[in-house]
């Protein structure tokens, strides 16, 4: 493999971030150039929807890595500049101010985009959407107005993960908070039906109202700014405060223009590589290839944007990469604190079983695929409140040997026994 001098990273994100770091973990002594469209440092965006949504966290707590390391590592830093085209007879990216760089490796880590709602007067000014530090900014700065004797009516559209978060925050700083929701529990399409209910019994217990089986068809408007929803059952929600959680779309415009493969994001194989040899893509906009469960399946999580772009560093250089990391996620709802690993694609037809009582809300859930009538293997494992098992779902998952199905729900038979 030919000697790879010049490398740039389109998405200033933390996948595009941890790639350009890791690759001088890596030995890597070229250039690294990393062009970002927002003017912000790199930073981590689970907490935008809770503590720095909250005002517990500041700034520089969300960045990966400091601006010194970028400087000590001779990271070109180009923010607030997007790449208008790719062209790849000649190896060149073109910015949208002006202005060409050269690469022999291209790294697309372009991330996603909120996904809008698709209604009249969905454009109006006060629908506000969550994914940059901006946004959980304006967020914060409406909903200091629950603070005291005067709380904030929040409605949000979407009860997924971020509609949740979103929803606990706002109550905790004391706003009414009613979520819509189009399954009959939230989460439901995440954790099942069962686990849903419990995240939903947890906020109702704490005055957030739900209106589920819902979807919005309308938003009502009041001197020019949205005033609320309107529901396919006819009902108007009132608000002050108008959140719409209801997913993402892959930043895929960049990648397809330039005639990469494009199917649910950027299709790569299991070292991050598109269609094109000279070019990645790691983080939210790829669809990489999964040896485990051999498919491709695209994340939209954290943990999948450091595991990427390591891999996809090592395999830009020549070495042996794969994407063998099992998925990860993590989210805390008042006083419900999960982690989560484990193949969604997998788990979506897999046998639940559950150590200790939800109703506690500090248990273990199992998806485990059935080998025979007591026995099967372990596809995904959540954890409510309940710490240090990681690793052992990580050794279930990845040895993919089968187990007693008895003995997953024994709380008395330790984990590390099963693996």
């Amino acid at each position: 493999m030919a000697v790879v001098n010049k490398v740039v990273i389109v998405g200033a994100g933390l996948a595009g971030a941890t790639t350009a770091q890791a690759l001088r973990t890596e030995g890597f002594e070229g250039t690294i150039t990393l062009v970002g469209g927002e003017k912000h440092y790199p930073y981590i965006r689970p907490p935008l929807s809770k503590d720095f949504l909250a005002g517990r966290a500041d700034e520089q707590s969300l960045l990966p890595y400091t601006p010194a390391e970028y400087a000590d590592k001779q990271i070109e830093l180009v923010l607030d500049e997007t790449v208008e085209s790719i062209d790849r007879a000649s190896c060149q990216v073109t910015l949208a101010r002006g202005g060409v760089l050269d690469y022999e490796r291209l790294l697309l880590a372009t991330g996603a985009s909120p996904r809008t709602l698709s209604v009249p007067d969905a454009t109006l000014p006060g629908v506000e959407y969550l994914r940059t530090l901006e946004d959980s900014q304006r967020l914060r700065a409406s909903l200091g107005h629950s603070v005291g004797l005067c709380p904030r009516r929040v409605v949000l559209a979407g009860s997924g993960w971020i509609g949740m978060e979103v929803a606990a925050t706002a109550r905790t700083l004391g706003a009414e908070v009613t979520v819509l929701g189009r399954e009959k529990v939230p989460l439901e399409a995440a954790i099942g039906r069962e686990l849903g209910a419990v995240f939903m019994q947890r906020h109702e217990e704490a005055g957030v109202s739900f209106h589920t089986d819902t979807t919005v068809v309308g938003i009502t408007e009041s001197n020019g700014r949205a005033a609320g929803f309107i529901t396919d059952t006819g009902q108007e929600l009132p608000a002050d405060v108008i959140v719409a959680a209801v997913g993402v779309t892959p930043n895929t415009a960049l990648a397809e223009a330039a005639g990469l493969t494009i199917q649910n994001g950027i299709l790569t194989d299991q070292s991050m590589r598109t269609s094109d040899p000279n070019i990645y893509a790691v983080g939210d906009v790829a669809n990489a290839y999964h040896p485990f469960t051999g498919r491709h399946q695209r994340s939209e999580h954290w943990a999948n944007a450091i595991n990427s772009g390591r891999v996809a560093a090592r395999a830009m250089l020549g070495q042996a990469a794969v994407l063998d990391n099992i998925p990860y996620f993590y989210t805390d709802q008042f006083d419900l604190s999960m982690e989560y690993c484990g193949y969604a694609s997998l788990a979506r037809n897999a046998k639940l079983i559950l150590r200790g009582d939800p109703s506690s809300r500090k248990f273990i859930a199992f998806w485990v695929t059935p080998v025979s009538s007591s026995r099967g293997r372990v596809v995904a494992g959540m954890n409510v409140n309940v710490w240090d098992v990681q690793d052992d779902f990580k050794s279930l998952i990845t040895t993919a040997r089968a187990v007693e199905m008895e003995q997953l729900s024994d709380p008395d038979t330790p984990l590390s026994d099963l693996t």
